[in-house]
Formats: structure tokens, sequence, C-alpha cells
């Protein structure tokens, strides 16, 4: 095994005097890496730093971190203990205590790496784990994008046991006389992860006791269908991407252009970018994603984990969270500048005949405007007289027809005459107090 490792550490390309960083638990797995580094280290001429968490889960933590700085004195390695309460903070962020855990240890490796000027960040998975998290993400939901399991090289991150069992892992640790805790958690089946462990895969190594290997090795055929899907997301992202401003505006054509399985990588890609990571993504919600694409309904939206999707007219908007829209009535005072909440400005002021309109501006008949103006967003039952048009139509109705967005429905500034709309601003007049021949004072509100 030693023999193995240190082949894939020669393979890494990692030059002379790089800073690593593995993540030490205690339990055996992280142990077996950590001796095999402290074994190589020197041949390899790397600097290697050890971190371990405390997730305050269990009473013998404590203790689990004394063993680790121990372990690590011995071999004179540098060894950083952090604390995180991981309960208080599943509760905080309303997850699993796994999950938490996991998030936890990641964020902490992530800023001490960054901290030391870290290279790589090691972690002790195995191929059993491999097998593990492919039948955890199968049973959660995940799709293929899904189950392409872990890479031994994916970023800063760096696997190195990934192709050695746990079998053999144990046989080192039996070899070297290492000792290692036991983390008691490890066997509670409340745990998914614990249950896939102790129950399921014993359960299916009676039907194929290569169970592991043949799970490891579809999950690598994934990865390797993964790389060319991501080729062809490449290739189609830059047609497909029309703004990035607010979230992000795909091309809801050019989408439904594509092969469905490339649709499905695209809205995953697309969640990827606005999130930074897929966690809480399953097929369920891409599917969901799928449905709000291809409705007959020009303006509809849905709420994902982390994420608000929605489909306006040929455009899908993806964001964060949906788009907060606040309420105003403002009175716009002759002469005195008026911010509008869009951050534009708004001023009315009377003059005399003749008036040279622009498109910034709009203009009326003072005599026939019913003061004080008014600025406020559209209301329920609003009606209104669109210039070029015949009669009232209904606000609402007018705004649909010409396409206008649910956001900019409901955030268009609307100028009123006491509760006669004159002017969608920047967008329509209406008929009422039109200035004509006779008209002796002008009322000339300016966008700007």
């Amino acid at each position: 095994m030693e023999t193995d490792f240190r082949r894939l550490v020669r393979r890494a390309g990692l030059t002379e005097g790089t800073e690593i960083l593995l993540a030490v638990s205690g339990g055996v797995d992280s142990v077996v890496l950590l001796d095999l580094l402290a074994r190589s280290a020197a041949k390899f001429a790397l600097r290697l730093q050890v971190l371990h968490l405390d997730h305050q889960i269990r009473p013998a933590s404590r203790a689990d971190a004394e063993f680790v700085r121990d372990l690590c004195s011995g071999l004179d390695i540098p060894c950083q203990v952090e604390t995180v309460d991981v309960p208080a903070l599943a509760r905080e962020r309303r997850l699993s205590l796994e999950t938490a855990g996991r998030e936890a240890r990641r964020e902490a490796l992530l800023r001490y790496a960054a901290e030391q000027g870290c290279a790589r960040i090691l972690l002790a998975h195995h191929r059993d784990d491999q097998a593990e998290t492919f039948l955890q993400r199968l049973l959660r939901g995940s799709g293929k994008s899904g189950l392409q399991g872990m890479a031994v090289l994916d970023g800063l991150w760096w696997r190195p046991l990934l192709d050695f069992s746990r079998q053999q892992i144990l046989e080192y640790a039996a070899q070297r006389q290492l000792d290692w805790v036991e983390d008691a958690s490890n066997t509670d089946t409340g745990f998914l992860r614990n249950r896939i462990r102790h129950q399921l895969l014993p359960e299916l190594r009676e039907y194929n006791p290569r169970i592991t290997q043949r799970l490891t090795a579809l999950s690598r055929q994934f990865q390797l269908e993964e790389d060319f899907w991501q080729q062809q997301i490449a290739l189609v992202w830059p047609e497909l991407l029309l703004a990035d401003n607010d979230g992000l505006r795909l091309n809801r054509l050019r989408l439904l252009e594509c092969h469905p399985a490339l649709q499905l990588r695209l809205l995953r890609e697309g969640l990827r970018l606005l999130r930074g990571d897929l966690r809480g993504i399953e097929t369920v919600h891409l599917e969901a994603l799928l449905v709000l694409l291809r409705a007959g309904r020009s303006q509809a939206e849905l709420d994902l984990p982390q994420c608000w999707a929605a489909r306006r007219y040929e455009q899908l908007w993806l964001r964060k969270s949906a788009p907060k829209i606040e309420g105003f009535d403002l009175r716009l005072e002759i002469g005195e500048p008026l911010l509008l909440p869009d951050g534009r400005t708004l001023l009315a002021e009377l003059q005399t005949p003749p008036v040279v309109a622009d498109c910034g501006f709009a203009l009326f008949d003072a005599a026939q405007v019913q003061f004080p103006l008014w600025v406020r967003g559209p209301l329920p039952g609003d009606h209104f007289r669109p210039s070029g048009m015949e009669g009232r139509r209904k606000l609402k109705n007018f705004l649909i027809d010409i396409k206008l967005e649910k956001e900019q429905r409901l955030s268009l500034p609307v100028l009123l005459g006491r509760s006669e709309i004159l002017w969608l601003v920047g967008l329509r007049h209406s008929t009422v107090a039109q200035v004509g021949e006779d008209c002796r004072k002008i009322l000339v509100v300016r966008l700007f």
C-alpha cells in the first residue's frame, strides 16, 4: 500500500516545499493517511499540517482532539484544533447533524488552508466511502451528475486513498501497529450513511460480493460522462446567458432547442453558478424547473433550495431569492425634484406654450389636471386611458398586453392627479388633460 501511495503522490505533481493540509478526525482512515504522509513527506519535500475539528456532538470529542494533538506532536507535525458547536449550527441552519458537521469541517478547512497558503486539502475518503456516497445520493434522488461521486482531485481537495478499500487500510494499520479512536456515532443507525454502511451494503454483498467495486466503477463511469457534458455546457452557455447583473437571465427558446439531457445539465449549471454549490438540489428540483420552462404560462415562478426561479416570457430568471417590491406613495410638488424608488428623478414644472416635448417629458393641460400630484405603484382596480386608444382599460390588463414583466408591473411609477392616472412614468401617457391649441399653462413632467 505504501508503494502505491507514493506513486499517487508522485503523480499529483506537488513541487518541493508545497504546503498541504490534512483533516484528521482520529479514526483509522485519517490516522493511516497521516502515517503514510509522515513517511513520505521528507522524500517528496512536502510541508504537512493537520487540522482537527471538535464537533462537540459527543462527550468524548475533547479526548479525541487530545489524541490527535498528541499523535501529531509525536510526529513533529503542526496541528490546529478547532471547536464548533455542530448541534447549535444544525439548529441555526436547519440541517441534520450529519450535514451540519460536514459543512463545518469544509468551512474550517478552507479557511485554515487559505490562511496557511496550502495548495492541497487532503481527506481520507476510501473506496468504501465512495460506494456509500453513491448509494446515499441515489436514495436522496440525485441524477447522473450527482452520482459521479467523489473525485481523487477536485480543485484544492485531494483524496489519495480513494482507490484503496477499508480492508487495505485496516491491514496497513495492523501492520504498522497504529492506534486510533473509534467514533461511537459511526455505529448510530439514526444517520442515513451508517444505515447504508452497516445494513444496506452488507445486504447487497449477499447478492454481489464485489458490490463496492461495482459501485465505484459505475461512479467513475459517470465522472467520465460528466466530463463530456461539461464540454457541451461550455459550448452552449455563451448562447444561453442573456444577463448576469441580477441573478441569471437565460434564453428560454435556446434552452428548449437543446436535447432534454443537455437541458437538465444546463439548468444544473445555472443553479451551481448562482448558488456556488448544488447542495440540496435533487432531480425533483431540476424536473420542476423543466416544467416551469415548458409550461404554457408566460409568467410563473417557483421556490427551490436557496434559489428562486421564474419564467418571464422568453427568459428563465434565476435568483437567490425572490425580488422584493416595496410599495410607495409620494407627493410630487411643483418645482421640487422627486427621487423615485428605482433611482430615477421626476420634476414637475408649469410653463407657458410653446413647449417642445422630448422622450423623457410628459405634457398636460394644467387647467384640466386635478392637483396635487402623486406618484405610487399600481393598485388593484386601477383603470387607465391609454393614449392612442379609445376608452378606459384595466391597468393590469394593459400592462400584461404590452408584455411587461410582473416585477416591472408592480414597481412601475404611476403619476396621478388626485385619483386620475396621467402617466405610466416613462412608458405611456394618458388621454387625460391633453394639450390643445387653447392651452394657456402646460404642466411639464420630466423624467431623468
